[in-house]
């Protein structure tokens, strides 16, 4: 079979109505199947990206928050909650999103797409949560959010670390059935635990069968915990008039935020299964992906309009007369992130081109890194604030190192686990 993510075929148009084999919801291991081996020279940059981020993090939990940051009582967060956290959650969208089209809505032709967006999901979601505990003074005492006699329901942050946590659970319930499909028939305990090889299979048997009949439960309750704390990310800018700039600060902010994880949520699928297909040597299903393509601009659209509703409405557009840092970081965010890849997925020539679909998704995908980083960063003047804050090269070798892991993470995950669609001839 010919592969379109590669040489000059990636370029021309192919034809996504054809059709796959019986082993088109068939996911299988990329262990001894893949086309290259697990360790590449892009791994092994990876890898010492990686260990570099560590560094970063083992100095800042011995020495605090000081040593490695440009942080202060002024400028509280930076770097890693506008990029680790805020980016972060609303880039791992695409696992409610693609829930949300495949089983709510019983579109039958995503289910493909399912794994792989749970998968990034449930890692992004993972580190979402370190980076919340790194970037706090006393981290150590993260788990107080679950008790109840410490709760305040008046907080947004706290409604949005109580979801953050709840739909933490649910994604790895989620992804258990593709753990006890992996591993049903197959158990080899090694040594003495070999006697329990019975006992564990019979055990996975019965979890896959229970987790099958419920999983919808946890599905929609995954959507709604993600539409929940995707708007309250908003909200807690919301509460800090005058430290944010008009163009962001808005009533609105909860709706524009959840509006964009949308988008970027089909985006990132695109985006994450395109680089996959290339760095695994396989088939880019652009049978799914196009079509999936087809439904961005009208959400684009939805979050255009209404922010640009908002801006009028408010008088905030009298602020782009001025040039300075934030009306050009808004441009970019608008028209890079918003009306390019909007044009570009609404062009049915271009939409069917593996390289231009990818460059659109990217596009989103930056452009609502962007959004998070305007609100959070660029945007955001404290009253008493002295310059602008400017992340210490330790912060951006930590967020690096994460982003590596992340991505090592998901490498390691579909070698082991069945994540990723057989192709033809693997099975």
């Amino acid at each position: 079979m010919s592969n379109p993510t590669s040489g000059q075929a990636i370029s021309q148009p192919v034809n996504i109505r054809s059709t796959r084999g019986e082993h088109e919801e068939k996911a299988i291991p990329m262990a001894g199947n893949a086309k290259v081996p697990f360790l590449t020279p892009g791994v092994w940059v990876l890898i010492i990206l990686a260990l570099g981020g560590i560094g970063v993090l083992a100095v800042r939990l011995i020495y605090g928050l000081g040593a490695v940051t440009n942080l202060d009582s002024n400028y509280p967060w930076g770097l890693w909650i506008g990029v680790d956290v805020a980016s972060g959650v609303a880039l791992a969208a695409g696992g409610f999103t693609t829930a949300f089209l495949a089983h709510i809505f019983h579109k039958n032709q995503y289910h493909v797409l399912v794994r792989p967006a749970l998968l990034t999901a449930m890692i992004g979601y993972t580190f979402v949560g370190v980076g919340v505990a790194v970037d706090l003074g006393r981290y150590y005492n993260i788990w107080h959010v679950m008790l109840p006699s410490m709760w305040q329901g008046n907080s947004v942050l706290f409604e949005v670390g109580i979801c953050v946590m709840i739909y933490l659970t649910v994604l790895y319930i989620e992804f258990l059935p593709i753990v006890c499909e992996r591993f049903i028939g197959k158990v080899n305990l090694p040594g003495f635990l070999g006697g329990m090889n019975g006992f564990v299979d019979k055990f996975l048997r019965v979890a896959d069968a229970t987790l099958n009949k419920i999983i919808i439960f946890f599905l929609i309750a995954g959507v709604v915990l993600s539409c929940a704390h995707q708007s309250s990310l908003g909200t807690l800018m919301v509460i800090a008039p005058g430290k944010l700039h008009p163009l962001w600060h808005t009533p609105t902010m909860p709706l524009q935020f959840l509006l964009s994880a949308f988008a970027v949520g089909f985006s990132m699928v695109i985006f994450e299964g395109y680089l996959a297909a290339r760095s695994l040597k396989r088939e880019f299903e652009l049978h799914v992906m196009a079509p999936l393509g087809r439904i961005i601009p009208f959400l684009l659209t939805v979050y255009f309009g209404t922010k640009l509703i908002d801006i009028v409405n408010r008088g905030a557009y009298d602020t782009l007369s001025e040039f300075n840092l934030q009306t050009a970081s808004f441009g970019v965010e608008i028209i890079g992130g918003v009306i390019l890849p909007a044009i570009i997925f609404m062009t049915h020539r271009l939409r069917r081109r593996p390289a231009w679909l990818f460059s659109a998704s990217a596009m989103v995908v930056l452009g609502v890194a962007l959004n998070r980083f305007n609100v959070f960063i660029i945007g955001y003047k404290p009253q008493f604030g002295e310059g602008p804050y400017v992340p210490a090269w330790p912060e951006v070798l930590l967020t690096v190192g994460f982003i590596s892991i992340i991505i090592l993470l998901y490498r390691a995950a579909v070698f082991i686990f069945p994540v990723l669609p057989a192709e033809e001839g693997e099975l």
